[in-house]
């Protein structure tokens, strides 16, 4: 028989739309062609997935990859190889490199770094600046923009629009659902001196919930004034997720995995490594965040992807830089969360490929349907592992989650039908595009 697909993906349980069922899928030209069952001999490639699950291609939608400018910590490459070890097939990149993504040359040059050289697929924010509203309505449509990125609280780069005036002339005039990190920036400068030196465990307490929740409630003021989609990033607060109940018609919610999983003991034990922004917080955040998440109410996860090298890290604080690493371990991480019962497995689905897709409106993305991507994120949901520094493919090579032991792998990462990562290994890399949007501008 002559071969039909390019690929099959036999014998495993695929979820999609319909819930989880033993079938394969058959991959012609980048694309799903079919879902049953089909004859190995039918395709020029079978990929033995018995025993494992075959998911859509996990999108993490906030990573810091820091080329250009600051490439000694992270480059595309490094970054996005990084991702498909852990099963990510796509991501969203943040402007706040040097210089900053806030302009159409700076998103080309981005672009053309990623195309074919980052092993997964890939699109970026473009920052929001003063001086570049007149410019947002085309620069958040233009090929490989995921929209529009605005800090209002200080964090790593240069980026900082703090003020509603300037917020407000932004949310003007977008269109598309513009992304915020939430932080009070004129709470921030007030609370300088609860910084302690040498005690990052005081980094919390500089960075309070007020800080967070203040800020949420004026983006949301100027969101309904505005009409303006928003999204908010890294949520860390109890309070920000009872306010936010009584506004879902204009914000979604990301949810980190470090604010899921970590909490202000972390200090103790692992000092400025985990020294975030937001930051790590008390149980009762974490807690509060588990059941927004439980009711439906946060809509994705984000690794928010922050590597910076360890030397730099160990600085004393508050000289020690904000952020850790997190693609790789998104997937293992909230895996291990699927197997002790916080989230069904749909729902995981639902946050990483799904979800981004409902959010932002990728095209051929999300779902494992006839006529999309053939991006696949495999896993083993019974595999037992350690994670350790050494499996982290960043230039950092340091993970918070260091000797931590997860029930939940990713096996294997495909993207557009090619098999870019199997059992640990790269096995046909970089071959990365540009992510395309129903909303943006044709290339």
């Amino acid at each position: 028989m002559s071969a039909t697909y390019d690929l099959i993906l036999k014998g495993g349980t695929v979820v999609n739309q319909d819930g989880e069922g033993l079938r394969d899928v058959a991959v012609r030209d980048g694309r799903i062609a079919g879902i049953g069952s089909f004859d190995g001999a039918q395709a020029g490639e079978v990929v033995d997935c018995t025993g494992l699950h075959v998911l859509p291609g996990v999108m993490d939608t906030q990573v810091h990859f820091r080329e250009p400018g600051l490439d000694h910590k992270e480059d595309l490459e490094s970054g996005s190889r990084a991702a498909v070890m852990g099963g990510v097939t796509a991501v969203f990149e943040m402007p706040n490199t040097n210089p900053l993504t806030t302009s159409e040359a700076a998103l080309a040059d981005k672009v053309r770094r990623g195309h074919h050289r980052m092993h997964c697929d890939f699109a970026f924010w473009v920052g929001g600046t003063r001086e570049n509203v007149a410019d947002i309505p085309d620069l958040e449509r233009l090929p490989g923009a995921a929209g529009i990125k605005v800090f209002m609280g200080s964090s790593t780069g240069d980026l900082l629009v703090e003020d509603d005036r300037g917020v407000r002339d932004i949310l003007s005039v977008t269109r598309r659902r513009a992304a915020f990190h939430s932080e009070d920036e004129f709470r921030l400068r007030e609370r300088m001196g609860e910084r302690v030196e040498n005690d990052p465990a005081s980094h919390p307490v500089w960075r309070d919930e007020i800080a967070a929740l203040k800020c949420t409630q004026r983006l949301v003021a100027i969101a309904r004034e505005t009409g303006a989609r928003i999204h908010i990033l890294h949520l860390s607060t109890a309070e920000e997720v009872d306010f936010l109940i009584d506004h879902k018609d204009v914000a979604s919610i990301e949810v980190t995995p470090h604010h899921l999983t970590l909490t202000d003991e972390a200090y103790h034990r692992l000092g400025t490594l985990v020294q975030m922004n937001p930051p790590v917080r008390a149980p009762r955040h974490s807690e509060r965040l588990w059941w927004g998440l439980q009711q439906g109410l946060l809509d994705i996860f984000g690794s928010d992807h922050a590597p910076h090298l360890l030397e730099e890290k160990q600085k004393p604080y508050p000289a020690s830089p904000s952020g850790m690493t997190g693609v790789q371990t998104l997937v293992p991480i909230m895996l291990d969360h699927v197997n002790a019962g916080h989230l069904s497995l749909a729902r995981f689905v639902d946050m990483t490929s799904a979800g981004p897709a409902r959010l932002f409106q990728t095209a051929l993305k999300g779902r494992i349907a006839l006529g999309y991507d053939a991006d696949f994120t495999v896993v083993d949901l019974k595999r037992k592992e350690t994670i350790r520094n050494e499996w982290i493919a960043s230039k950092c090579g340091w993970t918070p989650y260091d000797g931590k032991q997860v029930t939940g792998w990713p096996v294997g990462t495909l993207v557009r039908g090619q098999r870019v990562m199997w059992e640990g290994e790269l096995v046909d890399p970089s071959k990365g595009e540009a992510v395309v949007f129903q909303d943006g501008m044709k290339g």
